[in-house]
């Protein structure tokens, strides 16, 4: 624009995904009858779909091999571009529609029916202040509209300040809301520092932040969803972290331990109501449940069904919430989940393990062993060392050596796109009559560079590579030979030799760790972990590692120079 005279300005003018989610409940919006699915498996955590898209309904996902991630149908406004990422683990689904939960209402009003009523917050002589934090598009707004109905409809007073700010960019929204015995009680809706006597943290990452934790004091009733909905940030540093426990370690050091309680509201609200949704209601019945609002719960679910949108959902939610705070073993029964989240291989001999059934699939019980034998060949040098209880270090060795040994190349996604649990997780996520059509860009035929990336561009596959796809598994025991079409590109050439190199820096290291040098030891294990992704996001990685290799292994040996180098004695010592 610089060679244009005068001010020039661009508008991009686009529907923000929220509003094009509400035209399309409306159905005043196209809504394509087509969704991207990720193929968990096949996908390696790196972040390029994130980084193409800046989107986030693109989330991550906690597995056994790492952080992977998955597209969150729920808040999805299929604008597609997560496809653009370099890598085959997307797939289109055409046709078809999600699956609708099938709630058993009969069992939840049994479940519900045995519960205590709770108690209700007294407003006579004080007036209740509450606040309820989330995301912009999820219904924040609403929960602080049927909180003041339900205060309307027992005759109470209720004040509402909305705070939007971007909102429809899926940024911060909270509702101030004080309800009292009547209006004169009620000094004004906008809460101060230290007054918030409840919050109801929809999102935990808006209920943590320091504009938040201001308002609350050591007494606070804090109700936080654990399930974290990742920000922007997430789209720049794929290895962010969102654990729960961090956010509420920062709200913990402004309220009493006590004061906090918690669940996985947004992965409950999917997984028995079909949609994230409904989360916040749920937070609205776990809060009423424990007797931390001001209004009875009969004047909450007056409010939802006057509210008029998805009422029985909503009450659903409202009930499951409930059940959430006082028999969560009934809740988890209803999602089928484990109450606590699942606990992935930690240990050396869990993660060996783990990794010796990988690699036997990727190619053969030989191949495994041969994992298996240099884990042990390391064992015993550093106990011949005296360094033998560095389970640290071999810990990482484990995983980084079980990554660089199944990589993931032509035969090995075909397997894993083979493998009977995609086609189970694709019926566990849709139903009907649908179509796939798999996004690739093999070495040997995406040969055609796309101008704007200067990558290869992707092709897009239909059914008929599935079959294809079992015939290429099996084809596994050529990798490698001569006879191995795809293994002479210099990608597979690559991927073979990091094993191998991998296991000289391993065997180097192990002769020079000492208990003073162990840290670095073992980050130069866990190197590997910058590797991930496929083709050009790959090679980034892998020059990252080498150079973050080079830099810890300088650090090393210079710690091994500085403490073997002889000292000069000093002028007092020789006096002496």
């Amino acid at each position: 624009l610089r060679e244009h005279p005068g001010v020039t300005a661009i508008i991009y003018d686009q529907t923000c995904a929220a509003e094009k989610r509400r035209r399309r409940k409306r159905g005043t919006f196209p809504d394509p009858a087509k969704r991207a699915f990720v193929n968990e498996l096949v996908c390696e955590g790196c972040g390029d779909c994130s980084v193409q898209s800046n989107c986030l309904s693109v989330v991550p996902v906690e597995t056994e091999f790492g952080r992977k991630r998955a597209i969150d149908q729920s808040t999805c406004n299929k604008d597609y571009s997560c496809i653009k990422g370099f890598c085959p683990s997307f797939a289109e689904v055409e046709g078809g529609t999600l699956v609708k939960r099938s709630l058993d209402d009969a069992a939840l009003a049994g479940m519900v029916a045995k519960l205590p009523q709770p108690a209700v917050l007294d407003v006579e002589q004080v007036p209740c202040a509450l606040l309820v934090t989330g995301i912009g598009g999820t219904g924040v707004l609403t929960v602080g509209a049927i909180l003041a109905m339900a205060a309307h409809l027992e005759g109470k007073s209720a004040k509402v300040l909305d705070q939007t700010g971007m909102a429809q960019k899926g940024g911060a929204v909270t509702s101030h809301l004080r309800i009292g015995r009547d209006t004169d009680a009620i000094p004004s809706a906008r809460l101060g520092t230290g007054q918030a006597d409840v919050v109801i943290a929809c999102d935990l990452i808006v209920g943590s932040s320091p504009e938040v934790l201001a308002l609350t004091r050591p007494e606070t009733k804090v109700l936080a969803n654990e399930d974290v909905v990742p920000t922007g940030e997430f789209q720049r540093n794929r290895n962010l972290d969102l654990t729960a426990t961090r956010f509420i370690s920062a709200i913990a050091k402004r309220v009493d331990g006590a004061n906090i309680a918690s669940l996985r509201a947004g992965s409950l609200a999917t997984r028995l109501l079909g949609d994230s949704i409904f989360t916040n209601l749920m937070m609205v019945g776990f809060a009423a449940q424990k007797g931390l609002l001001p209004v009875s719960l009969a004047s909450i679910e007056e409010a939802v069904r006057l509210n008029g949108v998805a009422a029985k959902a909503n009450l659903n939610a409202l009930a499951l919430g409930r059940l959430a705070a006082d028999s969560a073993e009934d809740l988890f029964a209803l999602a089928d989940e484990p109450v606590h989240e699942q606990v992935f291989p930690i240990t050396l001999a869990e993660i060996t393990e783990s990794r010796t059934k990988l690699l036997t699939k990727f190619q053969d019980a030989d191949y495994a062993a041969g994992y298996r034998a240099f884990l042990d060949e390391i064992a015993a040098k550093l106990e011949q060392r005296g360094l033998g209880g560095c389970e640290a270090f071999m810990v990482e060795v484990a995983r980084s050596l079980g990554k660089l040994m199944a990589y993931k190349d032509e035969y090995e996604v075909a397997r894993l796109y083979a493998d009977p649990a995609y086609q189970a997780a694709l019926r566990d996520n849709f139903a009907g009559d649908f179509k796939l059509k798999v996004h690739l860009a093999p070495p040997l035929i995406a040969r055609k560079i796309d101008a704007k990336t200067g990558r290869p561009q992707k092709i897009a596959f239909g059914p008929w590579i599935f079959p294809l796809f079992r015939v290429l598994a099996k084809m596994k025991g050529l990798r490698g030979g001569a006879l191995d079409i795809f293994g002479y590109s210099a990608e597979r050439r690559m991927e073979r030799a990091l094993p191998g190199e991998y296991r000289d820096l391993i065997r180097k290291v192990a002769d020079l760790v000492t208990t003073g040098t162990l840290h670095t030891a073992v980050e130069l294990a866990a190197a590997p972990e910058l590797i991930a992704g496929y083709g050009p996001v790959k090679d980034e990685g892998v020059a990252a590692y080498r150079a973050r290799v080079a830099e810890l292994l300088a650090v090393l040996e210079s710690f091994l120079r500085s403490s073997t180098e002889p000292t000069t004695p000093s002028p007092e010592s020789v006096r002496a």
